[in-house]
């Protein structure tokens, strides 16, 4: 049954569709579901082992990074809509209106990069990928390609500049999103406003691939150290180039999975990154917006950890230049668990099996501690919970602790709330207190982690 297209514009939530679009397409896709491109289109024309590639020590390297800061910001935030993708199938008056007007509103005065970044680094991110160009092709930097760029608006200084000289400054390593479809271009050159005809594709159009090259040059020579580059799009000729100005460079999207609004349902062997929004959409959504929880957010940082990934979770500055409220709560909720609980999520690797029911697992790089995280919550405070471990068995130098907190805890309890734990023929029992005062009233909502040390994988784990 071949479906009809409009729908496509409403389940579109960024710069791809989601896997259940993409799945509802699988038996008869149109163009235009071809055309609203996912992580797969990303993967370009040329082939594995067909010339230049991530050098696999940075690969490596990006696995113990865990989370990443994804920023949608674009000319369209003062609207509140979908980025970009709003122009396509819009009538020329709103095309037009789009390109001549709006840049008029962007001026965002209570920016401050420095705020940003620090609220970044506190909730854990290691990197960060900011749009510079999105679809539309209006660019965040000072480009000498275009007059459609942040210098030509009311606010008038590169927000690119300002934003990486403030993250690097917090140690956060620096990314770029760049999009190489460009309805600027598009519409400059008469076409329609589209991601499906042959002229949208910069392999097929000379003048745009002009554009994007000059441009990727731009931001890869003139903005300091840039580690990490995401192309949304064909990235034919631009990963290239990237690699070409600085073979270390990691190209992300373009050259390995990045699935998007979705959790692959295994870990996977290949280093991958998920990229995710908190509520429903990519930049500033001022109305109809749903957030998911603070708890919800730090499960997905576990399942993604524990399946071998990296969390590049998004934020959508207001048009003041404003992180929302909403947003920098979830962060800061994020924060306090990270605070107590990093060691299980930065600088690891999955375990033998990615869960037991609501227990999900890492393990230290090194491989001499397991990290049993406990997702089934709240679990109360004060109180004793028994689990068995049927994946780890002990050995005779095996140490059990509830991540953040000391056995003998006798501030807060009548009771020394060491963890005990015996092997048996069933797996390893472990019993364990959660005695860390965290919230005032001691309710905590979110997951507690356990400390295996010197623990080995079970002969019927590693068999499966």
């Amino acid at each position: 049954m071949k479906l009809p297209t409009w729908p496509l514009l409403c389940l579109c939530i960024s710069s791809s569709c989601s896997a259940l679009l993409l799945a509802a397409y699988a038996a008869e896709p149109s163009a235009e579901a071809q055309g609203l491109r996912t992580e797969l289109v990303s993967q370009g024309a040329t082939k594995a082992g067909s010339g230049p590639a991530n050098d696999p020590a940075r690969v490596e390297e990006f696995r113990n990074y865990a989370l990443g800061m994804f920023i949608h910001w674009s000319v369209d935030c003062p609207l509140g809509s979908v980025i970009s993708h709003h122009l396509v199938g819009a009538e020329k008056a709103y095309q037009d209106r789009f390109f001549s007007q709006l840049p008029g509103f962007f001026d965002p005065q209570h920016f401050d990069p420095k705020a940003w970044a620090k609220l970044a680094r506190l909730a854990g991110m290691k990197y960060v990928v900011f749009t510079t160009k999105h679809h539309a092709g209006f660019c965040m930097w000072d480009t000498a390609t275009t007059d459609f760029k942040v210098s030509n608006t009311p606010y008038k200084q590169d927000i690119t500049r300002q934003l990486f000289e403030a993250f690097r400054a917090e140690g956060i390593r620096i990314g770029v999103y760049f999009s190489p479809d460009d309805f600027w271009m598009l519409h400059k050159q008469g076409h329609p406003i589209t991601r499906t005809r042959p002229e949208a594709d910069p392999r097929n159009n000379p003048e745009l691939m002009r554009h994007n090259l000059t441009q990727l040059r731009e931001l890869l020579t003139n903005y300091g150290k840039i580690d990490l580059i995401f192309f949304d799009g064909e990235p034919d000729q631009l990963k290239q180039l990237a690699w070409k100005i600085d073979p270390q460079i990691l190209v992300t999207r373009g050259e390995m999975k990045t699935p998007e609004q979705h959790l692959p349902a295994a870990k996977m062997s290949e280093p991958w990154e998920a990229c995710f929004t908190m509520g429903t959409e990519w930049p500033f959504k001022p109305t109809n917006e749903t957030y998911k929880s603070g708890t919800e957010l730090i499960k997905m940082v576990v399942e993604v950890r524990a399946k071998g990934g990296n969390l590049l979770l998004n934020i959508g500055p207001d048009p003041d230049g404003v992180i929302p409220f909403e947003q920098t709560r979830r962060l800061r909720e994020l924060a306090l668990w990270l605070f107590v609980n990093q060691e299980s999520i930065y600088d690891v690797r999955p375990w033998v099996v990615t869960n037991e029911g609501s227990l999900w697992f890492t393990q230290s790089k090194q491989g001499d501690t397991l990290y049993a995280i406990e997702t089934q919550v709240p679990w109360p405070w004060g109180t004793w919970r028994e689990f068995v471990i049927r994946s780890a068995k002990a050995t005779e130098k095996t140490e059990v602790e509830v991540v953040g907190q000391t056995g003998d805890n006798r501030c807060w309890t009548t009771e020394p709330c060491n963890a005990t734990w015996r092997q048996e023929k069933d797996g390893l029992h472990v019993k364990v207190m959660f005695a860390q005062r965290l919230y005032t009233d001691c309710k905590w909502p979110n997951p507690i982690v356990i400390r295996l040390r010197h623990v080995v994988a079970a002969e019927a784990a590693t068999a499966k």
